[in-house]
C-alpha cells in the first residue's frame, strides 16, 4: 500500500544551518516558506504541513491562502489551534482555503492553550473537542445546535462549503489520556512523534482499541526529521555538525518558546533523549540529538538513502501510512530527500473513506 509522504513548511521560525545559530536568510517569511512549499511540490511530495505558533513565525491561514495560487498538485496540511478562532469562523476560513487549493486541503488540529492563558489539560482538550465537533459538522454541511461548556450556539453551515461537500481529513496527535480519547473520537489520522518501535506499537494498539470502542477506525501518521546523505558516515557527520554550535542553555531557551513545551508528548521526547547512547541514537538510525534544539518532534532518521527508505518502510510495517518529514535547512533537505529517497518509496496522497 502506498504511503503519504509530506514535507514541513517551517512557518514557526524553525530553520537553521546550525541549530541554535540564527540565520537571517532562514527566518520564517512568506518568500522563504513559499520556496520550501514550491520545492516540496517540485520534488514530488504529496502534502506539506504548515505549522502554527502564536509567538513564532507567520500566520498559517494567511500564508496558506497566499501560497495556494502558486500550487498545482500538492496538498496543504494546515495547522489549526482549536479554540483560537470562533468555530463557525474557522469553518468558513477552512472552506475558503479548500476552494483556493482546488479541494486539496487537509487539517492538522492542535489542542493548545490560547496566548496568555494556561488551562489544565482536561479542560483544554474538552474545549478542543467541542470546537472540532462544531467545525466538522459545519464543513459536512449540517446545521449545528450545540450547547456545551465552552460553546453555546445555533448556526447554519457557511454558504461556501468545501469542494467535496465534507470536512477535509483531520490529523491530530497527543500522548496524554485526554488527547488519546479526543483523537479516537474525532481524528481521521493519529499523528505520533518519534519513538522506539515497542512504544510505537503500544500506542497504535491503544488508539485502535479506543477508536473501535467508538465504532471508528484510525489511520496513523509519523512526524520525524531526516538527515540523508549518500553514505551513512556522511549522514552521521552531518547530524553531528547540525548541533555542533548548540549549547544546553540555548537549546533549553528554544524548547521553552513553544506553547506546548510542558505537554506529555514533549516530555516523552525528553525521555527519549535521556535513553539514547553517547552519540544520541536511541535505536538504529534514530537520532535524538535534534531534540536538544527544538520543542516537539525531537528525533531524526539518519542514514544513506537506502537506510532511510528502509527505516520508513519498517514504520509502515508497524502501521503508519502517512509520514511528515523535515530536515535542516528545510529547503536543502527537501531537495535532497526528494532526489535520493522519494524515488525509493511507493507514495501517494492519503485517501480516506467518506464519512457517513
Amino acid at each position: 500500500m502506498a504511503v503519504e509522504v509530506s514535507w514541513f513548511g517551517a512557518l514557526c521560525d524553525d530553520d537553521y544551518e546550525l541549530l541554535g545559530v540564527p540565520d537571517p536568510a532562514l527566518v520564517s517569511s512568506f518568500e522563504h516558506c513559499a520556496a520550501i512549499v514550491r520545492q516540496a511540490e517540485a520534488s514530488g511530495f504529496d502534502n506539506v504541513l504548515l505549522p502554527s505558533g502564536y509567538a513564532l513565525g507567520i500566520d498559517t491561514v494567511a500564508f496558506a491562502a497566499a501560497v495556494a495560487p502558486a500550487l498545482d498538485r500538492i496538498r496543504l496540511l494546515v495547522a489549526m489551534r482549536c479554540g483560537e478562532e470562533w468555530p463557525p469562523k474557522a469553518a468558513r476560513q477552512l472552506a475558503t482555503l479548500d476552494h483556493l487549493l482546488g479541494g486539496r486541503l487537509t487539517i492538522n488540529a492542535i489542542s493548545s492553550d490560547l496566548p496568555g492563558e494556561a488551562l489544565d489539560s482536561e479542560s483544554r482538550y474538552a474545549r478542543s473537542g467541542e470546537a472540532l465537533e462544531i467545525i466538522r459538522q459545519l464543513l459536512d454541511g449540517h446545521r449545528v445546535s450545540h450547547h456545551g461548556i465552552w460553546y453555546d450556539l445555533e448556526v447554519d453551515p457557511p454558504r461556501l462549503g468545501t469542494l467535496s461537500g465534507g470536512c477535509p481529513p483531520v490529523y491530530f496527535g497527543g500522548l496524554s489520556e485526554p488527547a488519546r480519547d479526543l483523537a479516537a473520537a474525532t481524528a481521521d489520522v493519529y499523528l505520533m512523534w518519534p519513538d522506539t518501535e515497542d512504544v510505537v506499537v503500544s500506542v497504535i494498539e491503544d488508539l485502535r482499541r479506543r477508536a473501535a470502542a467508538r465504532g471508528r477506525t484510525l489511520r496513523f501518521g509519523y512526524r520525524v526529521h531526516v538527515v540523508v546523505r549518500r553514505s551513512e558516515s556522511e549522514a552521521r557527520r552531518a547530524a553531528s555538525q547540525l548541533v555542533s554550535q548548540l549549547d544546553d542553555e540555548t537549546g533549553e531557551a528554544i524548547r521553552n518558546r513553544s506553547l506546548d513545551a510542558g505537554s506529555v508528548g514533549v516530555g516523552r521526547q525528553s525521555e527519549l533523549r535521556a535513553g539514547a547512547d553517547d552519540d544520541g541514537y536511541v535505536e538504529e538510525h534514530l537520532w535524538t540529538g535534534i531534540g536538544r534544539g527544538r520543542s516537539g518532534c525531537g528525533a531524526a532518521v539518519v542514514g544513506d538513502p537506502e537506510q532511510v527508505a528502509a527505516k520508513l518502510a519498517r514504520y509502515a510495517e508497524l502501521g503508519f501510512d502517512a509520514f511528515i518529514l523535515s530536515g535542516y535547512p528545510h529547503l536543502d533537505e527537501c531537495r535532497r530527500f526528494g532526489e535520493l529517497v522519494l524515488p525509493l518509496i511507493d507514495h501517494a496522497p492519503l485517501e480516506l473513506e467518506a464519512r457517513a
